[in-house]
């Protein structure tokens, strides 16, 4: 009877024990925090593995895991499908679904300036301005992209109309080079380390760049604000612990960005960044590096530059009233000490 006793004893003790490990590994689980990032190596996401490297995200007791993404577009799907929980992307995003019914802000304002530039190939001087867009097929990372709008956006500051261009989507890095070194296209939107590796091989030249506030300003008429974090509305207001822990490692990282040298960023950073050529990658990180906020606060007048650019060429939003409030907050980045 004793030995029956104890057994049963044992039994529900392991079993207990069991459904224990298995609630915390649940729990484990749900905490865990998908953040897809709209291309990894693009110097404009920069702090997303940055935060990683720095240990910030653990030091914050987050379970991060970033995925990565090429086109923003298409990280902003993964969002909506619920297969993320955060985006690092551009913010025009949150303004562009706002229109569609879809209620997403940014919670941490990465940048001031798009870090962009228009590349155009030296097979074509006669592109000597973006009034000579007309009949060019242009690259932009994607279709329905923050790159295709600002190209549309340029074409019309210039004079052109609808259809006076053609927008391709080409990617990123390897796909955009060989696309401008094939003819697809005759000029691009692109970012680094993209920018210097078309440069350093003299296959093309910088027609517009958009990497400091003041040439934005030039470019577009005001601040553009542009990479950010952002998630779903609801998901940070029934989360309020976990925004502030990822607004406080994210504008931590933004600090490290404003009080670091380029040198000492790009040593953070995985190798296979540098794309073979560290001071080319350091080089262009110092010539960019002012595009960043030094604390994720969103500049007071960008949302209207943004809105501006989509409400003329984003057919989501053309006519359509967007409560720019609700597509960014700065509460939680001002909490952070």
């Amino acid at each position: 009877m004793r030995s029956n006793a104890l057994f049963h004893t044992v039994a529900l003790s392991l079993v207990m024990t069991a459904a224990s490990l298995g609630a915390t590994t649940a729990a484990k689980a749900a905490d865990k925090i998908t953040i897809m990032v709209g291309g990894f190596e693009k110097q404009i996401y920069l702090p997303a593995k940055l935060t990683e490297a720095l240990g910030y995200f653990k030091d914050e007791g987050l379970d991060v895991e970033l995925l990565n993404e090429a086109a923003g577009v298409d990280a902003e799907n993964q969002l909506l499908a619920g297969a993320v929980q955060g985006v690092v992307g551009f913010y025009d995003h949150c303004v562009d679904l706002q229109a569609k019914g879809k209620f997403v802000e940014s919670l941490v304002q990465f940048s001031q300036a798009p870090g962009e530039v228009e590349l155009v190939s030296t097979k074509h001087p006669e592109i000597k301005s973006p009034a000579d867009f007309k009949g060019k097929n242009l690259g932009v990372t994607g279709l329905g992209s923050s790159t295709n709008f600002l190209t549309l956006y340029m074409a019309s500051k210039a004079g052109l109309k609808p259809g006076d261009v053609v927008t391709i989507p080409v990617g990123a890095g390897g796909t955009f080079i060989a696309a401008m070194q094939q003819d697809q296209i005759q000029a691009g939107m692109t970012t680094e380390p993209t920018i210097s590796r078309m440069l350093k091989t003299d296959e093309a030249k910088i027609l517009v760049d958009m990497r400091t506030v003041e040439s934005t300003r030039a470019a577009l008429g005001g601040t553009y604000p542009a990479a950010s974090f952002y998630m779903e509305n609801a998901w940070i207001d029934s989360h309020k612990e976990e925004a502030q822990k990822l607004a406080n490692a994210f504008v931590k990282t933004l600090r490290f960005i404003n009080t670091h040298s380029a040198a000492e960023i790009a040593d953070k950073m995985p190798k296979d960044f540098y794309v073979g050529d560290k001071d080319g990658y350091i080089k262009a990180l110092e010539a960019g590096k002012g595009m960043f906020t030094p604390d994720g606060v969103m500049p007071e007048d960008g949302p209207k530059t943004v809105l501006t650019v989509l409400s003329e060429f984003s057919k989501n939003v053309k006519g359509k009233q967007i409560d720019l409030s609700k597509t960014y907050t700065t509460e939680y980045v001002k909490n952070v000490k």
